[in-house]
């Protein structure tokens, strides 16, 4: 996992995500998901590129039920922009890292 992504998980969810002063890309993913590798390098590039006003986070689904079914996950991988708690935005499928930058930049104004 890249250094400047966070895993999350059950345990974690509510303080890293929920609480966090940050807003939060999460990447809801699985590791047999072909679509979610092709993502991965550009979450990898957006946590470099907006470290320190963006934190990015990586959850299983498939070890986390709790937390997909929570936020009505049914296609991977999704991307949820968590701020305040609240979801602010949400990207479905193998998107291109333009269009990860421009959900970001919704929120980091």
């Amino acid at each position: 996992m890249a250094e400047n992504i966070l895993t999350v998980t059950e345990a974690n969810f509510e303080q890293e995500i929920l609480r966090s002063s940050l807003p939060v890309l999460v990447d809801f993913w699985a590791p047999w998901c072909a679509p979610c590798h092709m993502v991965a390098p550009h979450l990898e590039a957006i946590a470099k590129q907006y470290a320190g006003r963006l934190k990015v986070a990586k959850l299983n689904v498939d070890e986390n039920l709790g937390i997909s079914s929570r936020y009505n996950i049914r296609g991977i991988p999704t991307l949820l922009l968590f701020r305040g708690g609240m979801v602010r935005g949400q990207l479905v499928g193998a998107v291109p890292k333009e269009e990860i930058e421009k959900l970001v930049a919704t929120q980091l104004s």
